[in-house]
């Protein structure tokens, strides 16, 4: 659908998310249990999305199902219920995943930048929406985006499949006849702001890093020199280049990793670095940052550096049409943005024709390294006196808790005496009382692990393990090897039949390496991962404690006996229920939806050991509807040992 966030209503971003979120949760003609099952039944997947632009329902199923995917297409996209009871749950799961959000130094870098660099143009609000705005949304605002949008002359379809063009067309014919247009089509939503330079630290007291974004606005990606200016950011700091990589961490040790990125909307778009560091070196890393700008633009880059972005690109484009739904995509966007379809069989030729003089016109014609809009994530009291000698005189200093992307200024008033929270959130006395009720099972559960100094004095760690996965009463052992830095660097290496598999989380990028080489994890991978950070017990109970998590007090009866559990909300934890032993307050079992959708999963959690004065589980179960059972057993577990930072860094 040709509408996303851009077409939300100015004054309530995240409707179109909502919508989205809600199309498969109940139409005029099916539940959502129903529409879960159909689509179960036949082995098949169906999804549905949003993002600035666009607006999505997808299905993958085999072949003798094709017209009843179809058919459950047509029915999300045309006849959504948005029930009341849907939207209420959604709307407070929307809520919670903002409150982690607000906390996510990531997260926030990221709203802030588009906020500065696209200003109060339709890209400029979050997608997701604020807490302000979602807990304003009503069914009333869906119903009246969906019938403003969601109509055959704002739609784009895509088959790709063993399905002859006769035989599509015919289903599509079928399945989507009767729908009538929508009141709107997608219009102009104005000029993007020019690139203004803009120094924003949102102060966080406390944080031991800084999130460094850096950038302006772009192109929009049916420009003509689109392309050029991709690969110039590529060589910037993306796959095949990357200087932003070599200088910050290859040369002086900064960071871990940086990257740049373009990206390409309808009507604008921007190009950003990012970058993680030390507080201590702030200061530093910016001033690195800004001068690879200048050095782009001013400097003609070598031929070997754009040959290996080149063949990056060049080498990594069969990945994006390896599988039908690549394929659909890649032909969606094409069509949305208005692009000739032939130049898919030609991207290779185009990519290889790009020059250096085309690289040296387009970052002087497109780049303004003295125009940057810079976001810094941290402790203010920790970088702020480096910043006037780095040459950033002038910069605005705006706490967490004043934080208002609605205002010019960013700032919004300040909050009574007291703990602050992210614009928007207002805990209710019902609130309050249940997050009350939780508080004594957690401080329990802290003790009981090894208490509140042991779990935040813990940096890194390091476990050897076996993981058994029994299939059919076939018995398969694989060696594993997880390695952790906290808060946000996990790293899996198994050894498994088909050769080692490598899976990391690291500043907030996924991915994997196997025989084939290294890659970002596709996204069903990359959700998995994403679950198996949140879940880890340490962080979580880190979370609980310092309120970042909220939690409501239950009980959970197992073999007649009832035991205490805490129901977490978390946004990607959807019903974490985490399950304690009466007796110990050790963590016992965790359950939470599965990754697939597919009912329940359970982990139990057993044969606690005390390492040092941690307690940690040297045996767990995993239980999944319709999944072999896999169990893991730690022969060896370390902390606060060293890591060498390459181990949470993806290969080139």
């Amino acid at each position: 659908m040709r509408a996303g966030g851009a077409q939300d209503p100015p004054a309530k971003p995240g409707v179109a998310t909502m919508v989205a979120a809600l199309l498969d949760q109940g139409t005029t003609t099916r539940t959502a249990e129903q529409i879960a099952t159909a689509i179960d039944s036949i082995g098949g997947a169906l999804g549905t999305g949003s993002s600035r632009d666009l607006s999505s329902v997808s299905a993958v199923v085999m072949k003798d199902s094709f017209n009843l995917a179809l058919d459950m297409v047509s029915d999300v996209a045309r006849n959504p219920a948005f029930a009341e009871e849907e939207l209420d749950r959604q709307r407070q799961q929307f809520q919670a995943g903002l409150k982690v959000s607000y906390d996510d130094p990531d997260y926030l870098a990221g709203v802030v930048f588009d906020r500065l660099v696209y200003g109060f143009h339709p890209y400029g609000r979050p997608d997701a929406g604020t807490p302000t705005s979602v807990a304003a949304i009503t069914r009333e605002d869906l119903v009246t985006f969906h019938k403003a949008w969601f109509g055959a002359n704002n739609a784009i379809l895509a088959i790709v499949g063993d399905v002859a063009s006769d035989e599509a067309f015919a289903g599509a014919e079928r399945a989507f006849r009767a729908w009538p247009r929508a009141s709107n089509t997608a219009a102009s939503s104005g000029d993007l702001p020019p690139p203004t330079r803009r120094v924003v630290v949102i102060d966080r007291p406390g944080a031991v890093q800084t999130e460094i974004r850096v950038g302006h606005t772009g192109l929009p990606r049916k420009h003509k020199d689109y392309l050029a200016l991709d690969l110039a950011i590529k060589i910037l700091g993306g796959e095949g280049g990357n200087r932003l990589h070599r200088v910050l961490r290859s040369e002086r040790g900064l960071t871990y990793g940086a990257s740049a990125d373009t990206n390409g909307l309808k009507e604008g778009g921007d190009v950003v670095a990012d970058t993680d560091t030390r507080s201590d070196s702030t200061g530093e890393v910016l001033r690195l940052i800004v001068d690879e700008f200048w050095k782009l633009q001013r400097q003609r880059v070598q031929p070997r550096e754009l040959a290996d972005a080149q063949a990056y690109l060049t080498g990594s484009f069969p990945l994006t049409i390896e599988t039908p739904s690549a394929i659909a995509l890649q032909i969606l966007n094409a069509v949305f943005y208005g692009l000739d379809l032939s130049e898919l069989e030609t991207f290779r030729d185009r990519v290889n024709a790009v020059t250096v003089d085309d690289i040296q016109r387009v970052a002087k014609e497109y780049l303004h390294p003295d125009r940057l809009s810079i976001v810094l994530v941290g402790d203010a009291a920790a970088f702020a006196k480096q910043l006037p000698g780095m040459g950033f005189e002038q910069f605005e200093r705006i706490p967490l808790g004043e934080l208002d992307l609605a205002s010019v200024d960013l700032r919004r008033q300040r909050a009574p005496a007291g703990r602050l929270e992210p614009a928007g959130f207002r805990t209710t006395a019902a609130a309050a009382a249940a997050e009350d009720g939780a508080r004594e099972l957690i401080l329990r559960a802290v003790r009981a692990k090894g208490g509140l100094e042991k779990l935040r004095s813990i940096r890194t760690v390091k476990a050897v393990s076996t993981t058994v996965i029994d299939m059919a009463g076939t018995r398969t052992e694989v060696p594993t090897t997880t390695s952790i830095r906290y808060p946000g660097s996990f790293r899996i290496e198994a050894s498994t039949p088909e050769g080692p598999l490598v899976q990391v989380f690291a500043a907030g990028t996924f991915w994997v390496e196997d025989a084939r080489g290294s890659r970002e994890a596709p996204p069903q991978v990359a959700a998995q991962m994403r679950a198996i950070v949140q879940r880890d017990s340490l962080p979580l109970l880190l979370a609980l404690v310092d309120g970042r998590l909220t939690a409501t007090r239950t009980d959970v009866m197992e073999a007649g006996q009832s035991l205490p559990g805490l129901n977490v909300t978390s946004a990607g934890m959807r019903g974490l229920t985490v399950i304690l032993d009466p007796v110990t307050s050790l963590i016992v079992k965790q359950r939470y939806l599965a990754a697939d959708g597919a009912g329940v999963a359970e982990e139990a959690f057993s044969d606690y050991r005390d390492m040092n004065g941690l307690q940690v589980a040297f045996r767990a179960v995993l239980q999944r509807p319709g999944a072999p059972n896999i169990e893991r057993r730690l022969q060896t577990f370390e902390y606060n040992v060293s890591l060498p930072p390459a181990l949470f860094t993806k290969p080139s």
